[in-house]
């Protein structure tokens, strides 16, 4: 069964299981003992921590081995807003951040800080410029992903580093989705990665700190990894993921021009054998294993099961796959349809049969879910049209308050009204999305008793 979901979790690469298994009689002991088995403990992890900086582009003494990328991000996000709290309490990242990362955010918001999201384009790419201003006198940090988990987008994360430099403005970077497929962005203060998401074994992340960076660990203070990361290392895990490392390193380049051509496939191929089908992410400046795509009047959820019954395992930032029924905070900030989302992350070894029957698959069953759900497969003008309409979808998910509008809005004539009462808030993203696709006019969302009132304007 195809694996297409490594931006997730890569499977676990083959020199990942070796070294592990060998860690496990090795690396046993406490390293922080003197005794034989302690030596030779401390021996496997500092070799590892030489194999990962070095991988990383940095010294040995300044990466840290954390219990995984999340904590890597809170710890970096934490110890550097502390390090730097007499320069002020304002922090900046982009809208489009992993969620931990928005919910450092939050959490120094409501400790008393502040902080500023700054918007992306339509590809999922923030500006720098939009970036350095705003960067101001009381910033303490600035985080910026290296290349989006969603939908593989790369950040212009060197010129950001400029504008942070030149405002003395320390940059914390993201790389757990792009340290797998080559050198780490330059410019960069602290760095965070993850290694389940280069094919290292879960649990493990890295933080790498810059010195001469501030710096003031939070919590109760700890003997180990110099008082970074708390807890006894898991020294086999951290040798696997640190040799796993080495090896995606090595093979990437070669690998990443393979996948890139098959997603550049999938790319050109999905719009043309699905109709209302929109592929999202910058088609160049982007991860080389990664695409996403959104298609009309789809339940994202089912169509997930429908290909995993097709033999496919592929994820989605559909709100209608999210237990909070919310979209995508990453497909919100793009201002692209978040219904039907599904993203497909090729893992390495990732053959042209399997990407040719993933697009034999595609569309019977999406065009089996769109049967199911009642979806209209062309708009037909109505002769006596009324000059508006009011569409009563509230208490309705995703995606049924957009197929509802798609509908009737042939009822109406050119230039009548659709009001489509949802109180969905995915409806407040993809009606407008829905518009820009098939050329409509999104007038605007009015209050209601309940909900919201969304109101579309029939242009064609």
């Amino acid at each position: 069964m195809p694996y297409f979901d490594a931006a997730s979790a890569a499977p676990l690469h083959p020199v990942a299981r070796q070294a592990l298994l060998a860690a496990l009689d090795e690396g046993w002991a406490d390293p922080a003992r003197l005794h034989r088995e302690g030596r030779r403990a401390r021996l496997l992890l500092d070799a590892a921590r030489e194999a990962a900086a070095e991988a990383v582009g940095c010294r040995p003494d300044e990466l840290t081995f954390t219990s995984s990328g999340t904590r890597a991000v809170h710890s970096g996000i934490s110890g550097a807003l502390a390090g730097r709290r007499r320069v002020g309490r304002h922090l900046v990242v982009s809208a489009v951040e992993h969620s931990s990362v928005l919910h450092s955010a939050a959490a120094h918001e409501s400790g008393g800080g502040s902080f500023t999201e700054v918007p992306v384009d339509g590809t999922g790419a923030v500006s720098a410029q939009a970036f350095a201003r705003a960067l101001r006198e009381d910033t303490a940090l600035a985080c910026l992903q290296s290349a989006n988990h969603e939908v593989g987008t790369e950040q212009p994360v060197a010129e950001v580093a400029e504008f942070c430099r030149a405002a003395g403005v320390p940059l914390l970077v993201d790389a757990a989705q792009s340290l797998g497929w080559g050198p780490a962005p330059t410019g960069w203060s602290l760095l965070t990665g993850s290694a389940h998401k280069w094919g290292g074994p879960a649990g493990v992340g890295l933080l790498a700190v810059r010195k001469g960076v501030r710096f003031a660990v939070q919590g109760p203070a700890d003997e180990r990894e110099s008082g970074r990361a708390v807890g006894f290392e898991d020294i086999p895990a951290i040798v696997a993921a640190a040799a796993s490392l080495r090896a995606v390193r090595a093979e990437a380049a070669a690998e990443s021009v393979r996948l890139r051509a098959l997603v550049d496939r999938i790319r050109t191929r999905v719009p043309a054998l699905v109709p209302d089908v929109e592929v999202v992410g910058d088609p160049v400046r982007r991860l080389p294993h990664l695409v996403t795509f959104s298609c009309l009047y789809v339940d994202g959820e089912t169509l997930l099961h429908e290909l995993d019954r097709a033999g496919f395992s592929v994820s989605s930032g559909s709100s209608c796959t999210s237990s909070t029924l919310t979209p995508s905070h990453v497909l919100k900030a793009m201002g692209v349809l978040s219904e039907g989302n599904v993203r497909v992350s090729l893992p390495a070894g990732t053959s042209d049969e399997e990407v040719d029957r993933f697009l034999e698959a595609l569309p019977p069953a999406v065009a089996g879910v769109r049967e199911k759900l009642g979806a209209p497969s062309a708009t037909v003008p109505s002769p006596a049209a009324a000059p508006s309409l009011v569409v009563d979808a509230l208490g309705r998910r995703c995606p049924i308050p957009v197929i509802e509008l798609a509908k009737v809005i042939g009822e109406v004539p050119v230039g009548g009204t659709v009001t489509v009462l949802s109180d969905d808030e995915a409806a407040r993203l993809d009606i407008p999305a829905w518009c820009a696709m098939r050329e409509q006019e999104y007038v605007g969302e009015e209050p209601a008793d309940r909900g919201s009132a969304y109101v579309v304007r029939r242009l064609s």
